[in-house]
């Protein structure tokens, strides 16, 4: 199988992740649960795994790094503690519904900073033009349907000047491009564990610069007799018992990144890209969208069949062995920024362990498939 769904799970990841949960299964308790050896070997690697990802992503110290399910979790997180029913709430035209149902649900009003794809400058001046007088701005760092890179720095100075709150969505950055939280100014940080970073599914981690509302309450292994949640970071946000073969596979991911390097990393999969694109370049029967500029693209590509439907063509590419994805890819704010709401796109998301070859075969079927041959 050729697998280039990246962008929704890292199904090819290094051995070292499995080995890391394989061990920590057979060695390791729940940490702040005991003072034996397999919980305090599960407290040293929680807290390994906080400082490696505080230094990674300049989070102010390893406590205010806080495990998460998701970056779903982390985002609920962030804007349970930051918004109130009524507030206007300043987005890009490209957020996830892990954005978009946390602000419904909350009752708050969403602004969307309108841009075309690729067009950092216009997405500069449109939150520049709404963000005065709003309550809070959220940002995704890369779009997940069309990989466009965002000019999150710049909207994390525009916030700074008109004091609103910032929250980035880095669950297609973190882990492939540089996000250094001192510099973004953001008050939250969310990232999923399973994509970018090479970890498992089931992990995620909330950057927070300070207190946060818990949306969870419970044991925490620590002030036991105090029925409110702890109010010091990380125990105020993580209830119940920790995912600790998760974030023992996580540390190993996030090692392994940081090993390799994030400009080797990005190097590798915008070749991939661009090579996709070279192949795919002047089929009549395809749409590719797809930025002249390459600092303004991940190694993420949508195309859109003009004869044949996403769906039917990526059901048809996994029949053929190449795995990617198709539809709204939970993000229909992106697909209308797109103009391509009315049937979504096929995306292909590359990772560090894919091929050039194995990019030149998932072209030749594709345009085999659209050709009808």
């Amino acid at each position: 199988m050729i697998y280039l769904d990246s962008a929704a799970t890292s199904l090819l990841k290094p051995r070292e992740v499995a080995e890391a949960m394989e061990r920590a299964m057979r060695t390791m308790a729940s940490p702040g649960r005991g003072g034996h050896r397999p919980a305090m070997l599960a407290a040293d690697t929680a807290f390994r795994c906080r400082e490696e990802l505080a230094q990674f992503f300049n989070a102010p110290a390893p406590e205010n790094v806080v495990f998460t399910m998701n970056a779903t979790h982390g985002l609920n997180i962030a804007l349970s503690t930051l918004v109130e029913r009524g507030d206007r709430v300043v987005i890009s035209g490209y957020e996830h519904n892990a954005v978009t149902r946390p602000l419904h649900m909350l009752g708050a009003q969403t602004d969307v900073a309108h841009s075309p794809p690729f067009d950092r400058a216009a997405a500069l001046e449109a939150f520049r033009e709404r963000l005065p007088g709003a309550r809070c701005c959220v940002c995704t760092h890369v779009s997940n349907v069309l990989g466009a890179v965002l000019p999150v720095y710049e909207i994390g100075g525009l916030c700074a000047e008109y004091g609103v709150p910032f929250v980035v969505d880095a669950s297609q950055s973190a882990g492939v491009l540089e996000v250094d939280m001192g510099r973004l100014g953001a008050e939250f940080v969310a990232m999923p564990g399973h994509k970018g970073l090479l970890g498992p599914q089931g992990t995620g981690v909330l950057l927070c610069r300070g207190d946060a509302k818990p949306i969870m309450a419970g044991g925490t292994g620590s002030e036991s007799r105090n029925q409110n949640m702890p109010q010091t970071l990380p125990d105020a946000l993580e209830a119940g018992t920790h995912n600790i073969p998760g974030i023992a596979g996580l540390l190993a991911g996030t090692r392994w990144v940081r090993r390799r390097g994030l400009e080797a990393i990005e190097r590798h999969e915008r070749r991939l890209k661009d090579l996709m694109a070279e192949r795919l370049a002047g089929v009549p029967e395809l749409e590719l969208f797809v930025s002249d500029e390459s600092g303004e693209q991940s190694g993420v590509l949508s195309v859109r069949g003009l004869r044949m439907g996403s769906e039917e063509l990526a059901a048809a590419l996994g029949e053929r062995g190449v795995a990617v994805r198709a539809g709204l890819h939970c993000a229909p704010l992106s697909h209308m920024s797109a103009g391509t709401i009315e049937g979504g796109t096929v995306r292909f998301s590359f990772s560090p362990f894919n091929t050039p070859g194995e990019v030149a075969r998932a072209a030749e079927l594709l345009k085999k498939l659209v050709r009808g041959r």
